[in-house]
């Protein structure tokens, strides 16, 4: 095995990925504007981390879509009559999918079939073991993105890469994207992943979407930037997998964390801002990114939505907006295919 390949299976990352990870990084530290995809966060650390957010007083997203899946999931799902697969894109812990999974499973007359479909190997470990004790329920893990996994999902055989096969599809897809992970796309790209969720979906299908809505700054920055840090340890975990995984030397304590509110485009900015004038060298990006001092990185963003408007979003790809039910500033909003 050569050295390469034995950083690659290290770090989880195959030969392609790890390609595709330098690709990245030499293209978005080399545009005028610096940038990193948001994707890069989610190894195992970074999985971690992000649960970690999840649980701090000052991140309310979590706390406030749990405590709708525990007062209307029931409602949720018995809107589409019976569903025989239940999917997630970003899969996360698992929880919310089991929280999901209990009333389909109680209503219905065969195996629940329970697709995972997430790019993080930590994510899918978390989601199997929250949703290992349903009786009744067959989990399907695919480590791939989200275009991929809709791909073939669209195509009716999506072929697990982790777990038992799937059985034959006997009722309705309930496909579920939550955390308000839609706000880490921008407009368009929001619009087409929609539309590629559309078209993984048939008549009486449905789409359960969480998403947070536009709150006051203070607490949209404050959620975003914790006293304790939690937050700029998952932004600067980005640093550390192009140290670990491509062979760069950034210095982190060099590296700030910044997160601002940006009400023009309704959105909510993560930056990695350099601290001074600096040279860093990323090996298997084969490149030199240089920084002057106060420049950023762009790492993430996150779009915050109105109500109404996510209505709008989801008719502009052909998804009816059945229900919504909102709490604390955040929405769990039921389409369906008609």
């Amino acid at each position: 095995m050569g050295y390469k390949a034995e950083v690659a299976m290290q770090n989880g990352l195959d030969e392609e990925e790890r390609a595709a990870f330098a690709a990245d990084v030499k293209a978005g530290l080399g545009a005028p504007r610096k940038v990193l995809p948001p994707r890069y966060f989610y190894d195992a650390l970074g999985s971690q981390l992000f649960e970690a957010i999840c649980q701090l007083p000052y991140y309310p997203i979590t706390r406030a879509e749990n405590r709708l899946l525990d007062r209307f999931a029931a409602e949720m799902t018995a809107s589409l009559g019976p569903v025989a697969e239940l999917v997630e894109l970003g899969s996360g812990s698992g929880e919310k999918m089991a929280r999901l999974a209990r009333p389909l499973i109680d209503r219905s007359p065969g195996p629940l079939d329970i697709h995972l479909v997430d790019i993080s190997a930590k994510a899918l470990d978390l989601g199997r073991a929250a949703l290992a004790s349903l009786s009744g329920a067959c989990v399907i893990g695919h480590r791939t993105s989200y275009e991929a996994g809709l791909q073939a999902l669209a195509a009716d055989h999506p072929r697990s890469t982790q777990g038992a096969p799937p059985h034959p599809r006997r009722g309705a897809r309930l496909l579920c994207f939550l955390g308000s992970n839609i706000g880490n796309f921008d407009p368009p790209a929001a619009a087409a992943l929609l539309s590629a969720i559309r078209g993984a979906l048939r008549p009486g299908d449905g789409l359960l979407l969480g998403a947070d809505l536009v709150r006051d700054e203070a607490s949209l920055v404050l959620a975003y930037d914790d006293p304790l840090g939690v937050t700029a340890a998952f932004n600067k975990n980005v640093l550390l997998r192009i140290n670990t995984e491509l062979g760069g030397d950034f210095a982190l304590d060099t590296f700030a964390h910044r997160a601002v509110w940006a009400p023009a485009a309704s959105r909510v900015e993560m930056h990695l801002v350099s601290r001074r004038p600096q040279a860093v060298r990323v090996a298997a990006a084969g490149i030199v990114a240089r920084f002057g001092e106060g420049e950023t990185i762009w790492t993430e963003s996150s779009y915050k939505h109105t109500a109404e408007g996510l209505a709008a979003m989801g008719a502009r790809a052909g998804l009816a907006c059945r229900r919504q039910w909102v709490d604390d500033g955040f929405a769990a909003t039921l389409f369906v295919v008609e």
